[in-house]
């Protein structure tokens, strides 16, 4: 594989690209795309309760599933592991698994259920999914990862697309980076979202993987640059959407995980700033007032306000009172009886 050596000593600045190929491709650049920010696929946090919510905040935002492995689609009971509100759409189900056959399968699943779109997870470092020999394990087997894309878009009539890492262990060169994605798209994956950290199978936990291999944003860049024909969404680090729009100078969308979720209302410009959306900025209140309907009717079919309620926690994140927000839901949502009642009394402790 001989990677092009235009990047060799940086990344090529999109605006550059832009002014190499003229209006035409401006105008193509103009053109939002539908991941232009996209919240990430988080395990025990992007369930169909936090993505309710956030889509009362940002009608744009692409929003993901958690990871939920093939086999738990095609075998467990479909009401807990993947059904969701229309609502939430635009939606993606985030697959896990390196049996072609199967992924196909769940992905079919996942379509006729409604999803706008199926992703493969390739940059999961856990014990157990490394045990299971899928997620970032798939980088070291680009030739299988393939497969398992071109089986999948053969069941789907939605895009496939791949979360992955810049690299695993010791395989993170940009050479190798370039020959993974390479093979991956000749397989017919058009959209990749990067993670600008390698993962480090042994050693680390989940957590510090996100944390101690240091982003390579640069690496990011110069692939969308490389391979222009591509949609590249970066990830990794990114807490602010100052940073966003950095980021979007040089590639086609970003990623936000974390950030989103200890302060959604992070989301709240996303629309009027990355969209050309309603300038109007629903208020905190009005977005607690909003999801009100949606927590009385899962409360009516058996749902745990704590599970409604701790996607919420966020809120009012850097606001007068928040903590007491915090607290108070904390405190309140957890009891057998608790109810709707509970969020008025966290709202009273931030109102006045």
């Amino acid at each position: 594989m001989v990677v092009p050596d235009r990047l060799q000593d940086g990344a090529l600045r999109k605006v550059d690209v832009v002014r190499d190929r003229g209006s035409t491709w401006e105008v193509m650049l103009d053109h939002m795309s539908r991941h232009r920010v996209c919240v990430a696929p988080m395990m025990a946090r992007t369930d169909r309760h936090e993505r309710y919510f956030l889509r009362l905040i940002s009608k744009h935002t692409f929003l993901y599933s958690e990871m939920v492995t093939a086999g738990a689609v095609l075998h467990g009971d479909p009401a807990r592991v993947f059904a969701f509100d229309n609502f939430e759409q635009p939606v993606a189900l985030q697959l896990g698994g390196c049996d072609p056959t199967e992924l196909a399968e769940a992905s079919s699943k996942g379509e006729d259920e409604g999803y706008n779109e199926i992703n493969l997870n390739v940059g999961c470092p856990s014990s157990r999914v490394q045990n299971a020999k899928f997620g970032a394990r798939l980088m070291m087997h680009p030739d299988l990862v393939a497969r398992c894309v071109l089986e999948m878009s053969g069941a789907v009539s939605v895009p496939v697309t791949v979360k992955t890492r810049i690299g695993v262990d010791e395989r993170d060169s940009y050479e190798d980076l370039y020959r993974f994605v390479s093979i991956v798209a000749d397989a017919g994956c058009k959209t990749f979202f990067i993670h600008a950290r390698k993962a480090l199978l042994a050693g680390l936990s989940p957590k510090q993987n996100r944390e101690i291999p240091p982003l390579k944003y640069e690496r990011v860049y110069r692939l969308k640059s490389d391979l222009p024909e591509l949609e590249i969404i970066i990830n990794g680090g990114i807490l602010d959407l100052c940073s966003a729009k950095r980021h979007l100078e040089f590639v086609d969308g970003v990623m936000i995980g974390r950030a989103a979720y200890q302060d959604p209302y992070l989301l709240s410009q996303v629309d009027r700033l990355f969209f050309s959306g309603a300038a109007d900025v629903p208020s905190r209140k009005d977005l607690v007032e909003a999801y009100k309907p949606y927590i009385e009717a899962c409360l009516d079919k058996g749902v745990r306000l704590s599970s409604l309620s701790r996607h919420m926690m966020g809120l009012y994140r850097g606001q007068p009172r928040g903590k007491a927000w915090r607290k108070y839901l904390s405190d309140f949502s957890r009891m057998p009886t608790s109810n709707v009642s509970v969020i008025d009394g966290a709202l009273e402790q931030v109102s006045g």
